[in-house]
């Protein structure tokens, strides 16, 4: 109601101020995005100091035959109100471009459908909230999801103009009913803080997926558009590729010799699917019994006087488990998991429901509840560790060194055991681990050398152990790329050496023909001083990342290449729900057949930065 008195007018550049009708005294309104609202200017009218509302009040008691009344403004002015009604409507201001941005927004973040603007009932929706809102078409929409995408995509320009060191790429492959492939490229890096971090760069469509170029294509899209070129220090994926096509993304690596290591700087096989891998040979081995429990626990879950019979007989048994029934997505191998584990600790209240419930046909034999157990067995390990990849933001490649490395040994000891069943499954299993331990071991020992606690030690300790006699061939080429890697990173740096200025250059090199004069020796490099030193303390909640950081001045050079070799991520998954998964993700039909490519890329990474954003907003507060 302020505005039947008060009128607006900008008095300078993004300067706005509320003027009263009556006696045209000025408040403030607006600067710049900052608005000040109207409860000051409902003061002025309702506490009678406006002098022109006051003089026209006494004009109307002087000319009034009754007794005279007090000044009492028009309208409602009660403070603190929260809404308005539909009369007062019409004298709402309203921000058509901010609500706008608000419904991008909206649907970026909830993966709504754009064309959700036109339908009748969010148009009528938004029409009892604000008649005066002008309504948007899915073009409208689409090209404010954009603008927020690209004024998102800004923020991380910025943020990757800032890196230290070098990145590294994952490449995680989607699959769609159209037989196009979608790649997520993620880019992994450590900031200037020693922090790593992870971005969503792109989402782009690829019409040959199952080409040899599909996955170079998506690697130098990447590089190109968000510079990056001379920056790639390695590339992970997930999805099956032909030598040709890992040949073709090796040229992309900015290290001189991408072979180094034997070239395992590409990696075609991330933990998250080997690991969705071992699992899937599990289920498949026990497909039978698990399709019993399976319909045990459908029988006990789809029925209310099923389960309230079955809860009944757990109380009545004195069941300790604390594990509740639930049938699995068969998509997601770690709900299959954890109906087998609930299902067999509650067996003893499946065995009680066999005689007290006459629907109850068919249940798990004494045998059929030993194999689960030995599912069970061989699934837990691999559900700890991908649960790690699932709730660590980014876990260690340290981390999977080891558990790797346990995995073997666990399943080579299966595999000598007494029970067929088990040693059956656990020689399938590790045809798959020797694998991922072929193509990928050298590079995780990468990372075990530049943690202080193991370096080379433990990656000849567990090389013994898986190799044999092949352990010094191994150990050889770790040793080998380490020492070369150093060698690229002096080369490069060698300009920044103070070495290299020339007015310090002849007094150190005297110096360095000095020491080898007295000591009979060469100075050690940086990384044979490190590796020399005592082994540091095995603490659990030691930070590798912050000991280089304390180290960087006593480690220069190493210091860079130590940022770089433990940024390499072991996971090529986009999203961290994503570990579980027993076949390719599945871009959804809408934005396949509905939606150009680039809006599909710009929904998508969107909604990614702003989660990352919103998130950030909250941990600094």
């Amino acid at each position: 109601m302020v505005w039947e008195h008060f009128t607006i007018a900008t008095v300078e550049p993004d300067l706005r101020r509320a003027f009263c009708k009556g006696c045209n005294q000025s408040f403030a309104y607006s600067n710049g995005t900052k608005v000040a609202g109207t409860s000051h200017l409902k003061r002025h009218i309702a506490k009678g100091t406006c002098p022109a509302l006051v003089h026209a009040h006494a004009q109307e008691n002087e000319n009034n035959t009754t007794t005279p009344t007090p000044y009492t403004p028009k309208g409602d002015y009660t403070p603190r109100r929260r809404y308005r009604t539909q009369s007062n409507s019409a004298y709402v201001s309203i921000d058509q471009e901010k609500c706008r941005h608000q419904i991008a927004k909206m649907i970026i973040l909830h993966d709504y459908p754009l064309h959700m603007v036109e339908h009748p009932g969010f148009a009528s929706f938004v029409e009892s909230l604000q008649p005066r809102f002008d309504s948007v078409s899915f073009n409208n929409v689409q090209g404010d999801c954009v603008a927020t995408y690209l004024a998102e995509k800004q923020n991380v320009i910025k943020s990757l103009q800032l890196i230290p060191g070098r990145i590294c790429l994952t490449l995680d492959f989607w699959t769609s009913k159209l037989t196009l492939g979608y790649v997520f490229v993620t880019g992994h890096f450590i900031d200037s803080d020693w922090k790593i971090q992870r971005k969503l760069l792109n989402v782009l469509m690829e019409s040959y997926p199952e080409s040899d170029e599909a996955l170079s294509n998506a690697v130098a899209n990447c590089v190109s558009e968000w510079g990056l070129e001379g920056k790639l220090f390695s590339v992970a994926f997930n999805h099956s590729a032909s030598k040709a096509a890992v040949e073709k993304i090796r040229p992309q690596i900015c290290i001189k010799n991408p072979g180094i290591l034997d070239g395992q700087l590409v990696i075609g096989n991330c933990v998250a699917r080997t690991f969705s891998g071992l699992a899937k040979e599990v289920l498949e081995k026990g497909k039978d019994v698990i399709n019993k429990i399976r319909d045990s626990v459908k029988h006990v879950k789809t029925s209310e006087n099923h389960e309230d019979r079955f809860v009944e007989l757990k109380e009545q048994l004195q069941v300790p488990s604390d594990k509740v029934l639930s049938l699995d997505d068969q998509t997601q191998w770690n709900t299959t998991y954890k109906m087998l584990v609930a299902a067999s600790e509650l067996k003893e209240v499946f065995y009680c429901l066999e005689t007290s419930d006459p629907d109850y046909k068919h249940p798990p034999l004494a045998d059929n509840w030993r194999q689960v157990e030995a599912l069970c067995t061989f699934l837990k390990p691999l559900y700890e560790a991908a649960s790690t990849l699932q709730s660590t933001e980014n876990p260690s490649a340290v981390t999977f060194f080891h558990e790797v490395w346990k995995t073997q040994s666990d399943l080579s000891r299966a595999i000598g055991g007494e029970d067929p069943y088990v040693a059956g499954i656990a020689k399938t299993m590790k045809e798959k681990v020797d694998k991922y331990w072929r193509d990928c071991s050298l590079v995780l020992a990468m990372a075990v050398v530049m943690d202080p606690r193991f370096k080379m030690k433990l990656v000849e300790f567990s090389f013994s152990k898986i190799f044999g006699e092949d352990a010094g061939k191994n150990i050889k080429t770790v040793d080998d790329g380490i020492h070369e890697l150093f060698s690229e990173y002096m080369a490069v740096l060698l300009p920044l050496n103070p070495a290299s200025d020339g007015g310090k250059a002849d007094g150190l090199s005297d110096f360095d023909t000095y020491i080898m004069e007295t000591t009979g020796q060469n100075l050690k490099s940086e990384l044979d001083q490190y590796l020399d030193e005592t082994l540091l303390p095995r603490v659990q909640e030691f930070d590798v990342l912050d000991w280089w950081k304390q180290n960087k001045l006593k480690f220069p050079t190493l210091s860079k290449m130590a940022r770089d070799i433990l940024t390499v991520p072991v996971s090529a998954a986009a999203f961290g729900d994503h570990v579980f998964d027993l076949e390719a993700r599945e871009m959804d039909e809408y934005k396949t057949t509905m939606l150009r490519p680039e809006t599909v890329e710009a929904l998508i990474c969107a909604k990614a930065w702003l989660i990352e954003s919103d998130a950030s907003v909250k941990t600094e507060a």
